[in-house]
């Protein structure tokens, strides 16, 4: 076997960092990549095929300062060395990641280097604090509806009996006022059913094609805005079927494409609006504070207006809308759904692009 045929093997005692969320490489006493992860495959967009041919300092413009970190790593100058970097890399974004860097006593010259990305750090943080803050907001709806509803009943029933008992002659124009109170307590009793919904509703599981999902709700959107929109399909073919639930996952697609649907009102008018399904397979993923080898990655992509700065990060949030007359529910719903799906779900918004990306563990 020719030894740059031997790099692209797996070592069986390094099958362990492939479960690793950070970037781990091992580079030999000459600098050549001898082994990288899955997510060091993921943070330097290549193979471990085509990046066992090169050197480590060859992925990036500025190699000095890692290169020299490896160097002491080899004359055993300390037994792990961390250290904050910025890797500039050509016609890509630069790289800003903590490194942490250590010598083998076997092979002799091989250093192991494990590179987190910082940003993605943030991205984990921020799905854990809205993780959290969604379990409370769900606590407190929840809480809150029950509330609600109980008198909302006795409105009700009170207003029905006073118009019972209103004296024919002013029956006419009192009936008025009652069915105000009638109506606008059905109303709230609408609202608290709907809050109350993902709560009540069982969990059917089943096995789900996601593209079957994708294809039902594009055919209600498209019957329902039949000319002026366009949805197109990105589909990753190769996607096996997962266990879920394929009412909540329709309904959670549905709420998402309806609301851009709604967004792209005026160039639905113009007859260019674009509605895009897209697919992917993601590696290596952190969902809901658990890590999964293999994730759907899909995503619900509009050319609308964007969602407005002031609303962008509580969109999830009970009755928030960026629409008149909105409920501000069809977002939350789709929340609770996906992270009892143990999936997140998050959003990218600017004029013209709005992109929500839906992460769910596959088997």
């Amino acid at each position: 076997m020719s030894p740059a045929s031997s790099h692209t093997i797996r070592p069986p005692a390094l099958a362990g960092l492939e479960l690793l969320a950070s970037a781990v490489v091992l580079v030999d006493a000459d600098g050549t990549i001898a082994y990288a992860n899955a997510a060091a495959e993921n943070l330097l967009e290549s193979s471990l095929k085509a990046l066992s041919r090169l050197t480590l300092a060859a992925q990036f413009l500025n190699p000095e300062e890692l290169d020299n970190i490896c160097a002491q790593a080899r004359q055993h100058k300390f037994a792990d060395l961390r250290q904050d970097l910025t890797l500039e890399r050509a016609g890509r974004d630069p790289l800003h990641v903590h490194s942490i860097v250590s010598a083998l006593d076997e092979p002799a010259g091989h250093v192991l280097i494990e590179l987190r990305e910082h940003l993605q750090h943030l991205k984990l943080d921020r799905e854990e604090r809205i993780l959290d803050q969604s379990q409370v907001n769900k606590e407190l709806i929840r809480n809150l509806a029950h509330e609600i509803k109980n008198p909302l009943g006795g409105i009700r029933g009170a207003a029905q009996l006073l118009e019972m008992e209103l004296p024919p002659l002013h029956l006419g124009q009192l009936r008025e006022y009652t069915q105000v109170i009638i109506k606008e307590a059905d109303r709230l009793q609408t609202l608290v059913d709907r809050l109350l919904a993902p709560h009540r509703r069982p969990h059917i599981v089943g096995d789900v094609n996601i593209h079957e999902v994708c294809e039902r709700v594009r055919s209600l959107i498209l019957a329902e805005f039949p000319t002026g929109l366009t949805i197109l399909r990105d589909y990753d073919a190769s996607i096996p079927e997962f266990r879920g639930d394929k009412e909540q996952l329709i309904q959670t697609v549905l709420n998402i494409a309806h609301n851009a649907a709604q967004a792209l009102s005026a160039r639905i008018e113009a007859g260019d609006a674009q509605l895009t399904f897209k697919t992917r397979v993601a590696r290596q993923v952190t969902l809901a504070k658990v890590r999964y080898g293999l994730a759907l990655d899909l995503h619900i992509i509009d050319n609308g207006p964007g969602i407005a700065p002031q609303i962008r990060d509580r969109i999830f949030y009970p009755l928030v809308s960026g629409r008149e007359g909105g409920s501000g529910l069809g977002l939350t719903l789709a929340q609770t759904f996906v992270q009892q799906h143990m999936g997140v779900i998050e959003c990218e918004s600017r004029p013209g692009y709005t992109d929500f990306r839906i992460l769910l563990p596959l088997p």
